[in-house]
């Protein structure tokens, strides 16, 4: 039996907590914030101001690893995540009728959830379990270290506001902006090989409550894209929708997002968003607007070794991706199951320290990397050209991948399969039978790739432009 302090109770720090105190082990979790979920879930989401967790407000959905994990190593959160109101949904039930089954296609499942839902089933969960401590505002002040000569610092426990905690091992889940990397840096330890990559876009989201069981009428994929920005549908829990415009940050134009009328106004222009809200969807709040996202690779160790020990890092505070694909949660959960699962190894602390940075950099890395180049395609999305210019077979072969999914199944499958932090695009879209589905698909419409589907600039600063006049008195 170990004894752990996790520093940060979010999703991810929730979550280590639980598995740990599952597996027997002594948790302490140290949450800074004195207010936490109420169990009254529309109140604390829509009137709790979360000013250190603005992504707490805008739309999630867990990919399938998550809840592979929730269903493994806690079913009974998961189930209650469904009590709540989360709804499951199968990534090829958008062809009618489902094609016939493959192996595999049961892990395409994309559970629609508010993350407040799964705070909510977390934070029930870990009240329950005796072995874990959760002293409100137990705000951690640094760290506690020994370092013996020749040898990485060893964490041996945390500083809190009123006093001091031994651990075996801490866990740093206090997010993208924990104060850890600053005390380690202080440590004069070995920092090791960390990345950053400026993502350069901003998120307006607004939350609207549907009619019991709307669904468009029309067949619209969830993402529509315009040369400047993008619109993704989120149908959610307890029929509420959530639509998410994504533009650069420096467009001009994006603080008038803010207002409502020109939100819902540039919304209904693309047809993800439009056709959902042409649907009676009635607003249930203002709009929230979140930048700075910056993809973060953050580790402990590197491939030198561990340059601290008795520590290691998880969710947002070892790797933080950009929120277009979804990957935190899954990214936060696959640590949480990784550090219950070998706990019992902390008494080795140089030789658990190292293990956990190598299977860090194999399993979590990559998805970061994923990110990325993501990330950077759509930054050439939103340039401004009416089409981004291609000018490559396999360039050619990528732009078309996710209009001919919708066409046809079994790139469906692949474009899942990537989706899903199942395998990596170049492994789920580089099998011959895809690429010769894509390419038949692309030859079928003369080699012409999809065109952009939402507003052009003229239309969307028309809208900016007419709806942001200031209004008259008593208006």
């Amino acid at each position: 039996m170990a004894r752990i302090a996790v520093i940060g109770a979010g999703i991810t720090g929730m979550a280590v907590a639980l598995f740990l105190a599952r597996g027997n082990h002594e948790v302490t979790l140290c949450e800074r914030e004195e207010r936490s979920v109420t169990g009254r879930i529309d109140e604390d989401f829509f009137a709790w101001q979360r000013p250190r967790a603005p992504q707490a407000i805008q739309p999630h959905a867990l990919l399938s690893p998550a809840r592979e994990v929730l269903r493994a190593e806690a079913p009974d959160v998961y189930d209650h995540l469904r009590r709540l109101g989360a709804w499951e949904q199968h990534e090829l039930d958008w062809f009618d009728p489902r094609p016939a089954y493959r192996a595999g296609d049961e892990h395409l499942v994309l559970v629609r959830t508010r993350r407040v839902l799964l705070e909510t089933a977390l934070r029930s969960a870990v009240d329950s379990q005796r072995n874990v401590r959760l002293p409100q505002g137990a705000r951690v002040r640094g760290l506690r270290t020994r370092r013996a000569p020749g040898q990485p610092p060893q964490v041996t426990g945390v500083t809190l506001a009123g006093g001091q905690l031994d651990a075996d091992l801490v866990v740093d889940a206090a997010g993208r902006r924990s104060p850890v990397g600053g005390w380690l840096d202080a440590l004069d330890a070995r920092p090791p090989t960390s990345e950053r990559h400026r993502v350069g876009m901003a998120y307006a989201c607004r939350w609207y409550r549907m009619s019991p069981g709307t669904r468009p009428a029309s067949r619209t994929p969830y993402t529509s894209a315009s040369p400047y920005a993008l619109s993704i549908a989120f149908p959610s829990d307890n029929d509420l929708l959530g639509v998410a415009l994504v533009c650069p940050t420096n467009d001009p134009t994006l603080p008038a997002l803010k207002d409502p009328d020109v939100f819902d106004a540039l919304a209904a222009l693309f047809p993800s968003s439009g056709t959902w809200l042409a649907e009676g969807a009635k607003p249930m709040d203002g709009v929230h607007i979140m930048a700075g996202l910056d993809n973060q690779w953050s580790p402990t160790a590197d491939e030198r070794g561990p340059h601290v020990t008795g520590l290691v890092r998880a969710g947002d505070a070892l790797v933080h991706t950009n929120p277009t694909l979804t990957q935190g949660i899954t990214l936060g959960l696959w640590a949480a199951q990784r550090i219950a699962a070998t706990a019992d190894a902390v008494a080795y602390p140089h030789v658990y320290a190292d293990a956990y940075g190598r299977w860090a950099e194999r399993v979590l890395k990559p998805w970061y990397d994923v990110q990325v180049t993501a990330d950077r395609d759509t930054q050439a999305r939103l340039s401004g050209a009416a089409t981004p210019p291609v000018d490559d077979d396999e360039g050619r072969l990528k732009a078309a991948r996710f209009a001919c999914a919708l066409d046809d199944p079994v790139v469906m499958r692949a474009w899942a399969r990537a989706r899903h932090m199942l395998a990596k695009p170049e492994e789920a879209f580089g099998t011959d039978e895809v690429r010769g589905r894509v390419t038949r698909w692309l030859a079928a419409r003369s080699g012409t790739l999809p065109r952009p589907t939402g507003p052009s600039r003229e239309e969307w600063e028309k809208i900016v432009r007419d709806r942001s006049r200031p209004r008259p008195q008593g208006f």
